[in-house]
């Protein structure tokens, strides 16, 4: 169950992403030292299919998000995904499951690696999957 009012940039569930072993043995650690899953390379699936895979993972406090490239799916789109989104994740299977369709997932923002870390960028970002979760709960 998301938290009330939805906080998209918050992991639901912190032990998702902050788990210090996983059962594939893989393991990361950031500039701070923080040991956690490298979920780089895991694939994405939305409540409808497969939309890709991760390219690229943050787990700062407040800010987290996953980068997902969506290959073909989307000519080669990539979108950021808010932490939020993610429902569960599968160690063995190496996948991330969030909790929206393909459809909302492709009306995203456009992903500009440029300035994906803006203020502004996540503002439009976070209202856009704040404004999906308030119209299309799940």
């Amino acid at each position: 169950m998301q938290p009330t009012p939805f906080t998209p940039w918050t992991w639901r569930d912190p032990a998702l992403a902050g788990s210090t072993t996983d059962p594939a043995g893989v393991e990361s650690v950031d500039e701070t030292g923080r040991v956690g899953v490298d979920l780089v390379g895991f694939k994405v699936e939305a409540t409808d299919g497969h939309i890709g895979s991760i390219d690229r993972a943050s787990y700062d406090v407040g800010s987290a998000y996953l980068v997902v490239d969506t290959g073909p799916w989307i000519f080669g789109r990539k979108v950021l995904l808010p932490a939020g989104t993610v429902q569960t994740i599968d160690h063995d299977e190496r996948k991330v499951y969030v909790d929206r369709t393909k459809e909302q997932i492709k009306s995203s923002p456009e992903y500009d690696k440029e300035t994906f870390e803006t203020p502004e960028y996540r503002d439009q970002v976070g209202d856009y999957y704040t404004g999906n979760y308030r119209d299309f709960p799940r």
